[in-house]
């Protein structure tokens, strides 16, 4: 079968694999349709192994059907529609006994530690699938797992119908947080970002404020919106190095804030602003499937234009380096960019 095989910094290479073994006890095989990657599949294209442990099949992000179910599985069945959440767990430890599946001692990650989807078939255990609706086509079920990913950063806020929230950075995952807030009832919901085309697209998701970073100032913006006293939430998406303190900046007293984008090294915080005015602030990791990968597929039926507004592009298999991670990795992507991998010769 062909597949995308990840080797090292600069080595991404589609190549005629193995198919994958029967599936094992707990396992499904599944046919995979279509795929999306992300700034964590460029980043180890362009600076890794980071988190990947090459040779390995890239993919975290997709869609197929069952092929084939191992012992034990009684759904999915075979013949189901199914996307799959990312994150391996153990299921025994303290954090997975605590419903915390993305913390767990002894976690993995398809695509990065062991085969994924990027590929014509792949193995991923059936108690981090979950069945597609019928009214959520391929294309925007390549993207349930990512926006499985912003609805848990957006549950870690504690947003409540009412709120007001801003979303620095939409791009990507934030864009999906910008969707997972607005379907929380957030009001006024505040985009920024310095891209013109990421703003419009924040817009057609629901922003009722929109904030170009490179030509105003932010924190003024944001307590313009909301009538002096700041945000409720802060969702902090866009990863650069002096957001976490505009954040902050722009957080009213007894406000959440939820680090998204993850930073290159850390970075300087006013601890005495954020214990003075009883800031939370929280970190996000991944998802829960038993959870958020539900959600998305909800949030997906319900919305059928979510997944169209955040599309980039959609990309043959044989183009994953140039036109998707490359792209990608020198920031000219404008939403997700999705690969059809079935059908692929």
């Amino acid at each position: 079968m062909r597949a995308a095989v990840y080797r090292g910094p600069g080595a991404i290479a589609i190549e005629d694999v193995p198919e994958p073994a029967d599936p094992g006890p707990g396992e499904l095989l599944i046919a995979v349709e279509k795929a999306a990657i992300c700034g964590t599949d460029a980043s180890e294209w362009a600076h890794g192994p980071l988190l990947a442990r090459p040779p390995v099949v890239l993919g975290h992000e997709f869609v197929g059907r069952v092929v084939a179910v191992g012992a034990g599985v009684v759904s999915p069945a075979a013949g189901d529609r199914v996307v799959s959440g990312s994150g391996v767990s153990c299921g025994r430890c303290a954090w997975c006994v605590a419903g915390r599946t993305n913390l767990c001692a002894d976690y993995s990650t398809l695509g990065l530690h062991v085969d994924g989807g990027l590929a014509e078939k792949v193995r991923a255990p059936a108690a981090i699938c979950r069945v597609v609706p019928a009214a959520v086509p391929d294309l925007a079920a390549a993207m349930a797992q990512p926006l499985a990913v912003a609805l848990h950063a957006v549950r870690r806020s504690g947003l409540r119908r009412g709120d007001s929230c801003v979303v620095i950075g939409v791009g990507g995952i934030g864009a999906f947080a910008l969707a997972g807030a607005k379907e929380r009832g957030a009001a006024p919901l505040v985009a920024v970002d310095v891209d013109p085309g990421r703003l419009e697209t924040a817009e057609k998701l629901g922003a009722t404020v929109l904030v170009d970073a490179g030509s105003a100032e932010v924190v003024e913006a944001v307590l313009a919106a909301t009538d002096g006293e700041g945000a409720a939430v802060v969702l902090e998406a866009s990863g650069v190095s002096a957001n976490p303190g505009v954040a902050l900046r722009a957080a009213r007293r007894g406000g959440s804030i939820v680090v998204i984008g993850l930073q290159a090294a850390p970075v300087p915080l006013d601890l005495f602003r954020l214990s003075v005015q009883e800031v939370d602030l929280h970190g996000t990791l991944a998802h829960v499937c038993a959870v958020d990968l539900g959600d998305a597929l909800d949030l997906l039926a319900t919305n059928p234009s979510l997944a169209e507004a955040v599309l980039d592009r959609e990309i043959p298999l044989d183009d994953l380096v140039e036109g998707g991670i490359r792209r990608l990795a020198e920031g000219r992507a404008t939403g997700k960019i999705v690969v059809q991998v079935g059908g692929a010769r």
